[in-house]
């Protein structure tokens, strides 16, 4: 059985939705509450995969500790999936590479690809975008989600993404997590200490790197000022 997916993803780049259709016998592996909508041929079954240390660097970066696996047992199906943020979605071919992708931005995949987890240290400390990065490597196809558009980015040498924008990047680049330049030692204690303005991931090498247009952080710190205010008797 081909661990390639027929699928289609419409609707982009508000609403995102994935399409699948599984030949007889053909599985998709996906986080819970993504299914939206399925065939009734379509068997589910949830449970843990790739072992008790993937699934637990799973958790530890964010996603939940079960996996569900939809199986065409019944001959061919269609399944939909709709992530949980308002965005874009991608899908990702793995020809024995590694992706790395940050919180909640897993979606599915198919056969032939392991979700795991890599421990980031200090790096994750300091980016506030947790400790664990979930990573997605074998061969196979991936799928990944965002909160806004997605751009994709070809680094050449040297690029700079705000740590709260990145959604995935290729094993081939190296980072680390820096304050931007000529932020003063005030900014860079806040920064460190609280996420704040002027935390910056920095990529070196050749790979590609995919960023959202918007997120989470800033448009809730937009809409608290809108917040209904009690008032005092």
């Amino acid at each position: 059985m081909t661990s390639q997916l027929n699928y289609d993803i419409s609707l982009q780049p508000d609403f995102s939705l994935l399409t699948v259709n599984l030949e007889s016998g053909q599985q998709v592996f996906a986080e819970p509450s993504a299914m939206a909508s399925m065939d009734p041929g379509i068997h589910l079954k949830a449970g843990f995969k790739g072992g008790i240390g993937k699934t637990l660097m799973r958790g530890l970066g964010g996603e939940s500790l079960i996996i569900n696996t939809f199986t065409a047992k019944d001959g061919p199906g269609e399944i939909t999936f709709a992530p949980g943020p308002t965005g874009d979605m991608l899908h990702h071919h793995l020809e024995g590479q590694t992706l790395y992708l940050q919180r909640g931005s897993y979606v599915a995949h198919s056969e032939g690809v392991e979700i795991g987890g890599k421990w980031q240290g200090a790096k994750g400390f300091f980016s506030g975008e947790g400790l664990i990065l979930l990573k997605a490597s074998g061969n196979g196809d991936v799928f990944f989600n965002s909160y806004g558009a997605i751009l994709s980015v070809d680094v050449t040498d040297d690029y700079i993404v705000d740590t709260g924008y990145v959604v995935a990047f290729e094993d081939t680049l190296q980072y680390h997590v820096t304050t931007l330049p000529g932020l003063r030692m005030a900014g860079k204690m806040k920064s460190f200490l609280f996420g704040g303005e002027g935390l910056v991931c920095r990529f070196q090498g050749q790979g590609k790197v995919w960023i959202q247009t918007r997120c989470a952080n800033p448009f809730l710190r937009w809409i608290y000022a809108f917040r209904p205010a009690r008032k005092n008797n």
